[in-house]
């Protein structure tokens, strides 16, 4: 996640939650545990609006 590319998106989608909602899905049953707990976190790091 530390590749240019990788936090140009992570800024965007960022940017993108204050105008629209976004959602993240996927089939972990423990959120603790899951890859969408890291991406929250780093979402949350650039200012993203999280419900």
């Amino acid at each position: 996640m530390n590749a240019p590319t990788a936090r140009r998106d992570l800024d965007l989608l960022a940017a993108l939650s204050h105008q629209t909602n976004l959602a993240l899905g996927c089939y972990c049953e423990e959120e603790a545990r899951c890859h969408r707990s890291i991406l929250r976190e780093l979402l949350e790091r650039r200012g993203a609006e999280l419900i």
